[in-house]
């Protein structure tokens, strides 16, 4: 797919990877419409992109903020209406928007129960990350099917899962959510293929991010020691990721793993 003019939502834009994202398809002339749980948190996004396209030539770009919890269905479907509205179409979404709360299962110390992972803390990401990841993707397809005009790329969906989907100790509520939001590329690209509609996913190791930025600096090493290369990832090595998905018309139904060499 050509990005420059289309229309991608990116949810989780305000930092973080989703800022590199859009940062990434406003080099590539991409209209962006940034979503995140709050719109007044994603002024810088949106400042560094117009940056961005006036450095690559192409002027201010269409770019708006919309405020939304992607675990609010009729929050979500405002939010992909309004979408509609303004920009008059939907070309791409990348499904970013994710949370942490890590944990064991159970903690027990001398036969004695200490902790356990509460409800709140595996219903608070699952909600997020897989149920967010759902509404979005549904209603991002509902635009971009009832909207294709024949062809064989009327759109596109990128998922960003994780290397934990695979399973990783203290992280039973994130590694679930990350398994399932895989799951959906797989059924999401067998599904909605026949609109022409691809769909993709990103499978990120650890990358250099305000988390990993702030860990004890003993705690960041074993981690960079884990991983083969020896380095972490950066945000912008997963943003030209979501590009080649983007741009690679025969990539559906599969997930890149972005990890360094590193597996869990």
């Amino acid at each position: 797919m050509e990005i420059r003019e289309k229309v991608f939502a990116i949810t989780g834009a305000a930092q973080g990877l989703g800022q590199a994202m859009a940062m990434e398809l406003a080099a590539a002339g991409a209209q962006l419409a940034l979503i995140d749980l709050d719109a007044q948190m994603l002024t810088e996004t949106i400042a560094h992109c117009n940056e961005v396209a006036e450095r690559k030539g192409f002027g201010t770009l269409s770019v708006k903020a919309y405020g939304a919890n992607v675990t609010d269905e009729e929050a979500v479907e405002r939010v992909f209406k309004s979408i509609a509205e303004d920009f008059g179409a939907l070309h791409g979404l990348i499904n970013n928007a994710g949370l942490l709360r890590d944990g064991m299962l159970v903690k027990v110390k001398d036969g004695e129960l200490k902790e356990k992972m509460s409800l709140s803390q595996w219903q608070s990401v699952i909600d997020v990350n897989l149920t967010g990841t759902f509404l979005c993707g549904r209603e991002a397809a509902a635009l971009m099917a009832t909207q294709a005009q024949g062809g064989a790329d009327n759109g596109v969906i990128i998922n960003i899962a994780s290397i934990s989907k695979a399973g990783n100790m203290g992280q039973s509520n994130y590694s679930a959510s990350k398994a399932g939001v895989a799951s959906l590329v797989v059924t999401w690209a067998r599904e909605l293929g026949r609109y022409g509609i691809r769909v993709g996913g990103i499978a990120p190791g650890v990358i250099e991010t305000a988390m990993t930025g702030g860990m004890k600096p003993e705690a960041l090493e074993r981690l960079v020691e884990a991983v083969p290369i020896k380095r972490l990832g950066a945000a912008a090595e997963v943003a030209r990721s979501a590009r080649f998905i983007i741009e690679n018309g025969y990539f559906s139904g599969r997930i890149l793993e972005l990890d360094g060499g590193l597996r869990i």
